[in-house]
């Protein structure tokens, strides 16, 4: 990998981190479930009038939309909102990592090696770490939350790995198939979710919220919202569609561990949150089982022929290609 590509990597981490403290000014306005609903929404008008359908079984995409952009966004927003700290939301939402193995073996019946056994066993662990630290605070439902966030995650990574290893030759288009895959997602959650909003927030809070979103307290929020759309998922997304087309997974996917590192760090430094001694363990032990789960022996390379075919049709989800904006 090129150093240009390394600091492609670092920078969709860095929007990706700092994506997290945008949701946050956004709650601070926005109803969640409307505002998660809402972001989609600005997508979706757009892509169905101007980027082609991915070439994709429609009942792999709805898994991917409804996984990882109604289920996902919905607890997550959901989790912030009841007072889930900014900077450990970033974190405990890499638990979709494990939640993906774990669904991929019950689910698809893939083989989980020794190495993503003991990544999950540790980051599990620390996912625990957190937790009882969080119990403490008298804090552990939007702990629970998020990891509900992540659950959604993962089986949204199942529905993007199913429609990638189903989906035709692509036609010639602007776009390459991953990230057209990327954008139809978000054509999944509006409805859904401001359904929701309208059934737990009222039919026209968030509307309202939107019309004086435009006012001197308001404008914020507007710069949050303008930033997830635009560089947290658009841009992020699209620089790491990229680096995947041009990379193995296994070597662009540690990159996303980079995220939780920024959104803590940005949490401190603009929301002055400081994470307890035990959370910050916690979260390190997290890191260190993705990472060690996600990680591959050189031999592995060295697989039969067969073998080799059979993991490019069905990637290892520690190393899912999916994008991991929020």
């Amino acid at each position: 990998m090129s150093t240009r590509d390394r600091l492609l990597g670092v920078t969709v981490a860095v929007l990706w981190g700092l994506n997290f403290l945008a949701i946050r000014v956004g709650l601070d306005h926005f109803p969640p479930f409307f505002f998660a609903g809402f972001r989609f929404l600005i997508i979706a008008v757009p892509v169905v009038l101007f980027v082609r359908r991915p070439n994709v079984p429609l009942k792999w995409l709805l898994l991917y939309g409804f996984g990882f952009g109604f289920l996902q966004f919905a607890f997550l927003f959901a989790a912030m909102n009841a007072g889930m700290p900014t900077g450990l939301a970033s974190l405990v939402l890499q638990s979709s990592a494990p939640f993906t193995v774990v669904l991929g073996a019950l689910l698809l019946r893939e083989r989980v090696s020794r190495r993503q056994i003991i990544g999950i066993t540790v980051a599990v662990a620390g996912m625990a770490i957190i937790g009882y630290d969080r119990a403490q605070a008298a804090a552990l439902i939007p702990v629970v939350l998020t990891l509900l966030a992540g659950l959604g995650w993962a089986f949204g990574n199942l529905g993007n790995k199913l429609a990638r290893s189903t989906d035709s030759p692509p036609a010639v288009s602007a776009l390459p198939e991953p990230m057209r895959l990327m954008l139809w997602m978000c054509v999944v959650p509006p409805i859904p979710m401001l359904a929701l909003s309208a059934a737990t927030e009222g039919p026209s809070a968030g509307w309202h919220a939107v019309a004086t979103s435009f006012s001197l307290d308001g404008w914020p929020a507007l710069v949050g919202l303008a930033y997830i759309v635009l560089l947290g998922t658009i841009a992020g997304s699209g620089l790491w569609t990229s680096l995947m087309s041009r990379h193995p997974a296994g070597v662009v996917a540690p990159f996303s561990l980079l995220v939780p590192v920024v959104g803590i760090a940005g949490a401190w430094a603009f929301l002055h949150e400081t994470p307890s001694v035990l959370s910050l363990i916690g979260a390190g032990v997290v890191i260190a089982g993705c990472l060690g789960g996600m990680a591959r022996p050189p031999k592995a390379a060295e697989t039969a022929p067969h073998e080799i075919r059979t993991s490019e049709r069905a990637p290892d989800p520690f190393r899912s290609s999916t994008p991991a904006s929020t």
